[in-house]
């Protein structure tokens, strides 16, 4: 095993990363609540579904595991393996990682319930959604304001709490004139968080060993070109 938690002989990229997650699928599943594990095996299905010929589709489902793999632990090895140089200098997927994907949710037996199961509304509950919730944020109005009065850009990250208010995380927005900060909307592309805010925001407010810390807290201390390389790298694995 080497010491950024790949292991030889395994793989680079998105195989390998998958191939790690069964390695390691007891303590993944121990790492995770039931929504953040019902979060990554749904991201694993759709990579499993994933069409081995679209290198978008494909990109885009590897990212969807990654960015579902963020909760677990910093030391955890598949943790440790999102930022390795392994992943993020290798090669784009290809059909091995739908197969990959297809083998591992054959070995992921230990259940889990989907967000909601017992009644409860999606992102309620001391979930990773309302972890990301208590995060300073900004109200709709507060947005718009900071935006100069017109609607807030596609690109900034809007959460929506279980009483359907909007949250924008007040990181995006300048210590000058609290604009959106243009780093943040180019991130925020990448990560497509339009589609996919939960997402962004995990990746934005969660701990980077290869950044040296969580992103949001980099912001004006790392080179912008650093922050987009390291999203660019997440969202694509070349």
């Amino acid at each position: 095993m080497n010491d950024d938690g790949t292991g030889e002989g395994r793989g680079d990229g998105a195989e390998g990363l998958l191939a790690l997650i069964g390695e390691h699928r007891d303590t993944v599943r121990d790492a995770l609540d039931d929504e953040q594990y019902a979060l990554l095996l749904s991201r694993l299905a759709a990579l499993a579904d994933a069409a081995s010929d679209d290198r978008k589709a494909l990109l885009r489902a590897v990212r969807g595991v990654q960015l579902a793999l963020l909760p677990l632990p910093l030391d955890h090895p598949v943790r440790r393996a999102l930022d390795s140089p392994r992943l993020v200098g290798a090669a784009p997927p290809g059909p091995a990682a739908v197969t990959g994907a297809r083998e591992l949710m054959a070995r992921l037996v230990i259940p889990a319930p989907a967000p909601g199961a017992d009644g409860d509304d999606p992102g309620t509950g001391d979930s990773a959604q309302e972890q990301l919730l208590r995060a300073p944020a900004l109200s709709a109005d507060e947005a718009r304001d900071r935006c100069g009065g017109t609607a807030p850009p596609p690109e900034l990250i809007r959460l929506t709490d279980a009483q359907g208010g909007a949250h924008y995380p007040e990181f995006q927005f300048g210590a000058g004139d609290g604009s959106p900060c243009e780093v943040v909307l180019e991130v925020n592309r990448v990560l497509l968080a339009d589609i996919d805010p939960w997402g962004a925001a995990a990746w934005w407010l969660s701990g980077n060993s290869w950044l040296g810390g969580t992103p949001a807290s980099l912001l004006g201390r790392l080179p912008d070109g650093e922050l987009v390389g390291a999203a660019t790298a997440l969202a694509e694995g070349d």
